[in-house]
């Protein structure tokens, strides 16, 4: 059994002619009820005529063409005009009328090329039915004919109102929709920057320690073990990445973002590439801290990741701290530390961790201290909705 929730979706399956044909089918019948007869426009007064065969192909004219509205706005009106013409003139003045209105509505709305031609053509068809009406007798005038023109192109107005606004929807929803691939971009960058940045550091610092172990075959195995976890390690973290860029990736198979939980490892990882750190954790994360968890994990792996390139084996520190309503993360090397680019690096680390600090409300601050070392601190509000 088809669920209610998705007819809807089905509807909007089917061709746009078999969507727009009841209304024509319903305008179509309506002049059949007793109730509505005589009720449709009466341009130019003239006197009812009975019906006869005619008025079935007057009918079909003016309700039909309404199937292919926004397929082909242009036929569609004019159809409709010539059965509203002969309407008007015959003396019907059945409800199928009401089928112009609709017809210069969707024209405005739909018309894609040549509105221009189609609205004066629209009109000079006007003017000689104008004129035919008031030699059959009616007592319009000018400025009866001048005004029932003016509500026609009133519809054809609010058509083209309607398409202006659904262009304007259009426009904000493809910007919103290139911010977001922008955003995604941005995000993927990073992220790439942190993995590639750490893991890479780290075994290019094991590899170099490995060059002066050659006569301690224990410690020497040690490290290429460890350079082999960091590859493994970086190789997994890319795969992840890269499959973002998969069009065919699934979003609900995301790979896990890094939290505070995670640095035990990443201080390991630190340590292990011949890097002395002293971690401290104080407080208990938030119940829910959300985007926050990543940012401060992110800080600390950029704060280790130049304390390898440019302190490698000086002492560092780590601290955490869980407040609340926010995380402060400090990060302390002694040595020579710099807020600067060194060789072979693009200088985007710091930045993009005081952009993604700032966007959370945050304070983000990374230079050398007075009595000689580098400090990274970071205050992270909590409970920002990864």
């Amino acid at each position: 059994m088809i669920k209610l929730r998705r007819l809807p979706d089905l509807w909007r399956q089917w061709p746009i002619t078999v969507r727009d044909l009841p209304i024509a089918l319903a305008l179509a019948l309506a002049t059949v009820v007793p109730a509505l007869e005589r009720q449709g426009t009466q341009l130019g007064d003239l006197p009812d005529r009975p019906y006869d065969a005619l008025t079935i192909g007057v009918v079909a004219l003016e309700c039909l063409p309404l199937a292919v509205r926004r397929r082909w706005p242009a036929v569609c009106l004019a159809l409709v005009s010539l059965g509203f013409a002969i309407d008007q003139l015959r003396g019907y003045h059945t409800i199928a009328g009401t089928g112009l209105a609709i017809a210069l509505i969707s024209a405005g709305t739909h018309l894609e090329r040549r509105r221009w031609t189609v609205a004066g053509l629209a009109t000079a068809a006007y003017v000689p039915l104008a004129i035919s009406l008031d030699r059959l007798g009616s007592g319009e005038g000018v400025a009866g004919f001048s005004t029932f023109y003016l509500l026609l192109a009133l519809a054809w107005g609010i058509g083209a109102w309607l398409r202006q606004n659904r262009a304007t929807e259009a426009e904000r929803r493809r910007h919103a929709e290139e911010a977001t691939r922008t955003a995604e971009r941005t995000r993927i960058a990073r992220e790439l920057h942190d993995v590639v940045t750490h893991h890479v550091t780290a075994m290019v610092v094991q590899a170099e320690a490995a060059r002066y172990l050659t006569g301690a075959p224990d410690k020497l195995d040690q490290t290429l073990t460890a350079i082999t976890g960091t590859g493994r390690r970086a190789v997994g973290d890319l795969r992840q990445l890269l499959d973002l860029l998969n069009p065919d990736h699934n979003s609900t198979g995301d790979p896990r973002t890094p939290s505070v939980g995670d640095l035990d490892a990443l201080v390991e990882h630190s340590r292990q590439a011949g890097q002395p750190v002293e971690f401290v954790r104080e407080g208990t994360p938030a119940a829910a801290t959300g985007s926050a968890e990543v940012v401060a994990y992110r800080v600390v792996q950029e704060a280790l990741t130049n304390a390898l390139k440019y302190a490698h084996g000086s002492r560092t520190r780590v601290r955490v701290r869980h407040g609340e309503g926010e995380t402060t993360v400090e990060i302390s090397t002694d040595g020579s530390g710099s807020d600067s680019a060194s060789p072979g690096g693009s200088g985007r680390g710091l930045a993009g961790l005081r952009e993604r600090v700032t966007v959370l409300g945050g304070d983000f601050s990374a230079g050398a201290r007075a009595s000689g070392g580098f400090l990274v601190r970071a205050r992270i509000p909590a409970g920002n909705p990864s």
